[in-house]
Formats: structure tokens, C-alpha cells, sequence
């Protein structure tokens, strides 16, 4: 999927400003350490800022493309599964993104899922401080 590409290379140039227009406006962002989602594009980019500052030495490993059950609806849509590693406070992060399309091929919503718990945690604790230094939570 061609977004799912610009997706990619944005997040591994940590370009923000490449990354507002594949969202839509009202993408729902799944976090791991986080039970309810965040909610539109102002903080979805808010939360990318955060998070390309957190990530050490992030890159994409593997993709996979499907369709699958969104959250919000529980339709069906195009999706992608992004395979990444990275380093937080020093801890190895594997995970995995999985994008979610609407008909225009924008990014309506997003999951990350990460491993192992010890990563969650470093993570939560660094996105909360980035969060709030930015005046976000």
C-alpha cells in the first residue's frame, strides 16, 4: 500500500511533518500502555512527536498486507502489519504497527503492540514524560 510506505519512511526519516497527511481526522491511535485510544490527528501528531524522540535506533524489519476488524467499528478494511525494533532507555523494543485504511487510503487507525513487558514499561514511563513536557497529558 502506498501510504503504508509513506508511513514508513517518514517515521524512519522522523519526519512529523510527512506523517499529517496519511492520517485522517479522526484517527484513533491504539497504544500499549494506554486502555483508551488517542483520538484525532492534532494528537495522534502530538503523540509521533513524542515518539520519535523516545525511540532509539528505530527501523522496520518486515510487512505484512491483509484486511482485518477495525476497533472503533469492528469493520472490515485494508490493513498492514509493520515489524519494528528499537531501544528505550537502552531496553530492546520489538513490536509490531498495525495500520488500519479508510477508501482513500488514509491511516484511520492505528495499534502498536510491543514486547517485552519490561520494554511496555520503559516506554509508558518515557511517552508520559515526553506527553507532558510537551503539554499533551
Amino acid at each position: 500500500m502506498e501510504s503504508a510506505e509513506r508511513f514508513r519512511a517518514a517515521v524512519e526519516k522522523r519526519d512529523l511533518s510527512a506523517l499529517e497527511d496519511l492520517f485522517t481526522e479522526d484517527v484513533r491511535f491504539y497504544s500499549p500502555v494506554k486502555f483508551t485510544p488517542f483520538e484525532g490527528r492534532p494528537m495522534v501528531l502530538g503523540l509521533f512527536g513524542v515518539l520519535l524522540r523516545v525511540f532509539e535506533d528505530f527501523h522496520y524489519v518486515g510487512r505484512f498486507e491483509g484486511a482485518a476488524e477495525t476497533s472503533a467499528d469492528g469493520a472490515q478494511a485494508p490493513a498492514e502489519v509493520l515489524l519494528f525494533r528499537a531501544a528505550v532507555d537502552g531496553r530492546e523494543i520489538h513490536g509490531i504497527d498495525l495500520l488500519h485504511f479508510d477508501e482513500s487510503g488514509r491511516i484511520k487507525e492505528f495499534t502498536v503492540m510491543v514486547r517485552p513487558q519490561s520494554a511496555v514499561q520503559a516506554l509508558g514511563q518515557a511517552v508520559l514524560a515526553g506527553l507532558t513536557a510537551d503539554g499533551l497529558a
